[in-house]
């Protein structure tokens, strides 16, 4: 192959198809390998960080070729099988493989920018080689630090700057600044040093007698020093400079300048890692599965060495977490990696502290909550092949699936059914627990599904062969499923025997728990003080300017707020409308429930955990681990309440408002309320104690009140399955969602028309709308979804690839250029 005829497929970090061919510089040759960074220009003044898919020599059509400007790693960041990922990703999910790129990249690993120039320092200052032009860029770049490409263009008074640009990377006169400002910094701290002559003790023991008499101060922050460093010990301990600094005082840094000075001690910088080391427990307890978790145990590693995806389906408490831990056990003495997802950030916090008993510096953390240099150091030592600074578990939610594992052995998905594994925005909007069975597959490694209550269509695919199922149908250690009971609010507000929210059958639980020191969690799935604020005297309720919806009240705000666009108002003491200063709150929040619970039991300790409460990077934890430590007496919060949390000490649940779950417009409405009642279930009576669960319902007769009530997964399973058959619906159907977004209400409604059409050709009966969905505008722009069902079997791909070529004709009609349409593929 020609070395000067080299090119480069580059991926893009935009939203923009496929994949863009540059020339290689001869004197990057040697540096480009798939998986690499580089810097390339895109558009007229853009610098983009794309990562290399492909060097090959096949020259592109047309004369335009731009150069490659930079490599910017010396080894690759991702592999192969990464970029397949991806490109499933983005072909199953209808988007862009540049969408997929910056959904998958930490932020510290991307760079866009208006590039600017900084003199190279590698340049052997030979002038003499460069034009006119090119030297007064240099010449530039002596007097000041930077220059942007635009100032560039200026000095030399041409429109086109990027071919002199270019010939000045190639010359090593300039480098592009993204070189030098690369996110991503390792963390550097000060650490202090005896210098080596005062390692002796007798050189050492002068030193101090000579301090005592001339600089008692010196003295006292030596002797800090001498007790922090282990000075005696056979070998001391650098120590970082802060903590001297927090052991001696103020007057620390002064004297440590002094002794420094002296010659006494050096101080120098060092790397190190921005993340938490935890070590493994020194007497960790020895696994112990019961007779059930045993069979469990073999029945999963069986079907997993045939290459089977596995459902582990085991009640809540049925020790399912054990199970795991030894099949990670397992694949780590095969030398290869797991991945330990989870849904949600909450419950990181209790299973961290579990698996770091056991595998310690071996296990990492990976979630939204980390900031860009964080989430940089876990990528690139999920990569490391360096011993002992290398992560071989990664404990993360949905992103954590496009990590780097060169060795991945495993997948676990635990809290298989949960909706937050699906990407609702942007793009991709992908289902992290069907793309870790894709994933699982191309790598050669085994995935475990585990859930009480699974979704129906993992459920399904046991059914049908397709997974191998499972079951743990008893709690470990002997501990019994809670009695679930049924608070009938429609007889309780007849015989009035409602205190505001709560039922008294409720209220009497709950003080009877409290006076045995046990605790309780009440569940909500709304967050807020009030729904709403209505005027009753003409029903005006104050709404959002930029979305159709009313706004919701937060007390402790004392604001009205829109959950869609964060726009908000003061609580209003009249009515806009009429002037009437009647205003009654309509409907209830988890904010309401807290602050009614403290006027009912105001000598207990009621914390709320919603999204308002726990904004914060340390919020879930400090709320955990107080409820944990029995700080909290009554734990209010919304559904983060009812995921794989344990707390030994909960004798009851509370279920607010079934209605509240049952009742939407949605087809998976039962499955889901059926799911979140049992999930929250399953947090009562976790020890010898058996724990209650009272729903409060109007419709005490309510199919899914039933089966929560009797335990029974596989009659919601029974009841929903047909259902679903006979009105085309996943599983048996899948299901694509178009949502069209404009300004102008006529322009999309003529642009939804158009495309329903040109769907409706190859898809007469398949295509549903285009309606306005619930909320029809958010953010001031007016929403319209048209919805495909297409018939699970050989011909979706063709299908798929119709709808796509369909797209993409009418995204080229340019009466419809402004109009966005986001593609939803399985959006439920």
């Amino acid at each position: 192959m020609n070395r000067e005829t080299l090119f480069a497929d580059i991926l893009i970090p935009l939203p923009v198809p496929g994949y863009f061919t540059y020339r290689i510089p001869l004197h990057l040759a040697d540096q480009v390998a798939v998986g690499k960074r580089a810097a390339v220009q895109f558009g007229i003044r853009k610098i983009v960080t794309g990562l290399i898919r492909r060097i090959h020599d096949q020259i592109p059509s047309g004369n335009n070729v731009k150069y490659l400007l930079n490599v910017l790693d010396d080894e690759p960041i991702i592999q192969p099988i990464q970029f397949s990922f991806w490109e499933w990703i983005a072909h199953y999910y209808m988007c862009r493989p540049g969408e997929v790129m910056n959904a998958a990249l930490p932020s510290a690993l991307k760079l866009s920018s208006e590039t600017s120039l900084v003199a190279n320092p590698d340049f052997d200052k030979n002038t003499d080689l460069l034009t006119d032009k090119e030297f007064l860029i240099y010449e530039a770049l002596q007097i000041q630090e930077r220059i942007t490409l635009s100032e560039a263009a200026k000095i030399v008074d041409i429109a086109k700057i990027h071919p002199l640009f270019r010939t000045l990377i190639e010359k090593r006169v300039v480098l592009p600044e993204e070189e030098l400002r690369d996110p991503y910094r390792p963390k550097r701290v000060e650490y202090l040093f005896f210098a080596e002559a005062y390692l002796t003790h007798k050189k050492m023991e002068e030193a101090m007698n000579a301090l005592e008499k001339r600089a008692p101060k010196q003295l006292e922050l030596l002797l800090a020093l001498i007790q922090l460093t282990g000075y005696f010990s056979k070998a001391p301990t650098p120590v970082p400079k802060t903590t001297l600094f927090e052991k001696v005082g103020k007057s620390a840094p002064q004297s440590l300048k002094t002794l420094e000075k002296k010659g006494i001690i050096t101080i120098r910088q060092q790397i190190v890692s921005r993340l938490p080391r935890e070590r493994a427990s020194a007497r960790v307890e020895e696994i112990i599965l019961s007779e059930a978790q045993q069979t469990a145990f073999d029945q999963v590693g069986h079907h997993l060495a045939q290459g089977i995806p596995v459902l582990l389906h085991g009640v809540t408490g049925s020790g399912k977490t054990e199970i795991y831990i030894k099949h990670i056990h397992r694949i780590l003495q095969k030398g290869r990696q797991v991945l330990f997802l989870l849904p949600e950030v909450a419950l990181t916090t209790q299973i961290i502290l579990r698996l770091q008993k056991y595998f310690g510096e071996k296990i990492g953390v990976y979630h939204s909550r980390y900031n860009l240099h964080e989430r940089a150091e876990i990528w690139r030592r999920v990569q490391s092949q360096e011993e002992g600074n290398r992560y071989e578990i990664i404990l993360g939610t949905r992103s954590a699936l496009f990590l780097p594992f060169p060795r991945l052995g495993l997948i676990i998905v635990d809290e298989a059914h949960d909706y937050s594994y699906k990407q609702t925005t942007p793009a991709p909007r992908y289902n992290a627990r069907d793309a870790a069975i894709w994933l699982a597959h191309k790598q050669g490694a085994e995935v475990l599904l585990g859930s009480a209550t699974p979704s129906l269509e993992s459920f399904f695919n046991c059914r049908s062969g397709k997974y191998a199922l499972v079951e743990l149908k008893e709690r470990y250690g002997g501990a019994q499923l809670p009695e679930i009971l049924i608070a009938d609010l429609r007889k309780a507000h007849r015989t009035k025997e409602m205190n505001g929210l709560f039922s008294q059958f409720l209220l009497q639980h709950i003080e009877e728990a409290l006076k045995q020191r046990e605790q309780v969690i009440l569940f909500q799935n709304k967050r807020g003080f009030s729904r709403r604020l209505e005027c009753d005297l003409c029903g005006y309720a104050p709404q959002c300017i930029h979305c159709d919806v009313v706004l919701i009240h937060h007390k402790h705000f004392n604001q009205m707020r829109c959950h869609y666009c964060g726009y908000h108002i003061k609580i209003p003491s009249h009515c806009p409308e009429c002037g009437s200063p009647s205003i009654s709150m309509k409907g209830f929040g988890t904010e309401k429930i807290e602050e009614t619970l403290s006027e009912i039991f105001p000598t207990h300790r009621i914390a709320r955990m919603d999204l308002d409460t726990t904004r914060s990077k340390n919020a879930y934890q400090r709320i955990i681990s107080d409820f944990e430590a029995q700080k909290i007496d009554i734990l209010v919060g919304t559904q983060m309440v009812t995921k794989g949390l344990d707390f030994g000490n909960v004798s009851l649940v509370g279920v607010i408002s079934a209605e509240s779950l049952i009742n939407f417009p949605d087809f998976r409405s039962f499955e889901r309320s059926f799911q979140l009642m049992a999930q929250v279930s399953g947090r009562a009576g976790r020890k010898k104690k058996p724990g209650k669960v009272i729903i409060q319902t109007f419709d005490p007769n309510h199919p899914v009140i039933r089966y929560v009530a009797n335990h029974d997964y596989e009659g919601m399973y029974t009841l929903q399955i047909q259902e679903r058959h006979q009105y085309n619906y996943p599983p048996f159907y899948r299901i694509i969602q178009l949502n069209l977004q404009h300004k102008e209400p006529a322009i999309l409604n003529e642009a939804a028309d158009k495309l329903a059409q040109l769907l409706r050709h190859p898809f007469p009966q398949q295509v549903l709308g285009p309606e306005y969905p619930i909320v029809p505008r958010v953010r001031n722009r007016y929403i319209k979804q048209i919805i495909i069902k297409l018939k699970r079997g050989p011909k979706f791909a063709q299908q798929h690839e119709t709808i796509q070529s369909l797209l993409h004709n009418f995204e080229a009609d340019r009466r419809y250029k402004s109009v966005q349409v986001n593609i939803d593929v399985d959006p439920y």
